[in-house]
């Protein structure tokens, strides 16, 4: 079964965020597209989308962005070091 891909527009849409929205999450750093095309569209799958919500509800609940941006980062560091 193929993964649905989205592009921004929609994908923010799915979330629930403006794609203004989304695109600054991009710019921040907390959200990262699935893929970009040769053309440079940026598209996303569910847990990217997943991902987005998650942000939203924690933003919604009164965490500023920086505080969830180094929570991601700090997730990473511990993912990588279980698999390292």
């Amino acid at each position: 079964m193929a993964k649905e891909l989205l592009q921004i527009g929609l994908a923010a849409k799915k979330a629930g965020v403006s794609t203004q929205t989304l695109q600054y999450y991009i710019m921040v750093g907390l959200i990262e597209p699935t893929e970009v095309t040769k053309t440079g569209r940026r598209i996303f799958d569910a847990d990217a989308i997943e991902k987005i919500k998650l942000v939203k509800s924690l933003n919604s609940s009164g965490y500023p962005l920086r505080a969830i941006r180094e929570l991601f980062i700090e997730q990473q560091k511990i993912r990588k070091g279980a698999v390292s």
